[in-house]
């Protein structure tokens, strides 16, 4: 009998201790046996992979497997006390065409034979001080935070990307920047997503069919 194999630490999830400035990020999932257990001490910062089958990759996943993965895992954390001062951050890699049809904007002047959007035949030149193969922004991609601190009904418009995670990292901690043309340095803020307010309404708990995505 194949067995399907087990998520990694690699992707996805993350979470928040409390609204203060000095608030840590806490979160982590492991797979035990086939069940997935918290352990009693949690780690700042988690990334959390599915597996392949249910990463929702065309070829060899689809919506529907990766529905199961994501909400299986949240509904685990839910359950959790530590749910309280918990964020879930849910990023993707690439959208092979399922989310948009609309190209990002350029970002950066790039004229290389490797530049991955255009060939480097259509996208600038760049300064002999930049680095090269960094056109632009990739299609547009889903980008979720659930979390008792999350806005509420709210869609943000502000331009970020998957560096924007790791600069809430950096901000949050006071870590400083990589620095040498990175991205995080211009990465736009997931501040505008959390409601720190002491009085703001807190988000339920809502668990869901892992199956239906339908709430219980």
């Amino acid at each position: 009998m194949l067995r399907r194999p087990t998520p990694t630490i690699w992707c996805r999830v993350r979470s928040i201790k409390s609204a203060e400035p000095t608030r840590r990020i806490i979160s982590t999932i492991s797979r035990t046996s086939g069940r997935r257990r918290i352990p009693a001490t949690l780690p700042a910062v988690s990334f959390l992979k599915a597996a392949a089958y249910q990463d929702g990759h065309p070829g060899y996943s689809d919506p529907i497997d990766e529905q199961t993965f994501v909400v299986t895992t949240i509904n685990h954390l839910m359950g959790l006390p530590q749910w309280n001062h918990t964020a879930v951050i849910i990023a993707y890699d690439d959208s092979d065409g399922w989310y948009d049809h609309v190209m990002g904007p350029i970002a950066h002047q790039s004229n290389t034979p490797d530049d991955a959007l255009f060939g480097g035949t259509n996208c600038g030149v760049a300064s002999g001080s930049s680095f090269q193969g960094r056109c632009g922004f990739g299609p547009r991609m889903p980008l979720l935070v659930i979390s008792p601190w999350a806005r509420q009904n709210y869609v943000a418009h502000t331009p970020i990307d998957q560096s924007s995670i790791l600069r809430f990292i950096e901000d949050n901690w006071h870590l400083g920047y990589l620095g040498n043309q990175s991205s995080d340095i211009e990465a736009g803020s997931l501040g505008v997503l959390f409601d720190y307010s002491k009085d703001g309404p807190r988000a339920r708990r809502l668990i869901l069919n892992p199956v239906t995505g339908n709430p219980y």
